[in-house]
């Protein structure tokens, strides 16, 4: 089966990856991050990426994300291989599909919480009317009805927070990615946005995948997983 656009379309679920292989090379010596990985990760699903620093955590979710390539294998993503598609289609899928939220919340300062969010509606060829209504109705959800036109480097770290989060969720995409987004706050803060995640989770279906030191956060997804060898176990 193919899509409009060309693409074998295969069956699996919302992500189907098979025998990712990744590795770094430094002053000479090779590291193998992955060698070959599988996962499978299905609509609706949370699921939580744990274990020690440095054994390919964010790498693995870098790829789950499209940010970066396997040396070799296949990432499946509603049964289309996204890495076969040309740059520009591939940055247009990332977009409009996947959703980021990191421990940096990388959010321009100068801008206010509504204008950054309001970025990939933008960039997706909405108009700046819509693209800012969506923004506002995704910031008064997140609990920022108060904080629309404030600059966000005039935002607390949770508040920050809360607009990377609404950012990533503006297009309503099918996947959450998060990669230690609640390192830098403190307990209370870090609960907020734990239970935001799992609100959101269920109010609008997107399957998450989170890298986490936490353990009662791992705790709260349908699976915890870790990787061992360079396999997702």
């Amino acid at each position: 089966m193919v899509d409009g656009a060309g693409q074998s379309v295969l069956s699996c679920p919302l992500i189907c990856a098979r025998h990712l292989n990744k590795s770094f090379s430094s002053s000479g010596v090779t590291i193998d991050i992955l060698k070959s990985a599988d996962f499978e990760l299905n609509p609706g699903e949370t699921v939580a990426i744990t274990g020690a620093s440095g054994i390919g955590k964010s790498t693995f979710l870098h790829i789950l994300g499209t940010l970066d390539r396997p040396d070799t294998g296949t990432l499946l993503f509603e049964g289309k291989d996204v890495f076969g598609f040309d740059d520009t289609r591939l940055a247009k899928f990332r977009n409009e599909s996947v959703g980021f939220v990191f421990q940096f919340h990388h959010l321009l300062s100068e801008f206010s919480a509504i204008e950054n969010v309001m970025m990939p509606a933008l960039i997706n060829g909405q108009s700046k009317k819509e693209g800012k209504e969506i923004a506002e109705a995704i910031l008064v959800r997140v609990g920022l009805a108060e904080r629309l036109s404030h600059m966000a480097g005039r935002l607390s770290g949770g508040e920050q927070q809360r607009v990377a989060i609404a950012r990533a969720l503006v297009l309503n995409p099918p996947l959450l990615l998060a990669d230690e987004l609640t390192g830098n706050l403190d307990k209370k803060n870090s609960d907020h946005i734990h239970m935001l995640l799992l609100e959101l989770n269920k109010e609008l279906g997107m399957s998450l995948v989170l890298v986490t030191h936490n353990a009662e956060l791992a705790s709260y997804m349908s699976r915890s997983l870790t990787i061992v060898d360079g396999k997702i176990v």
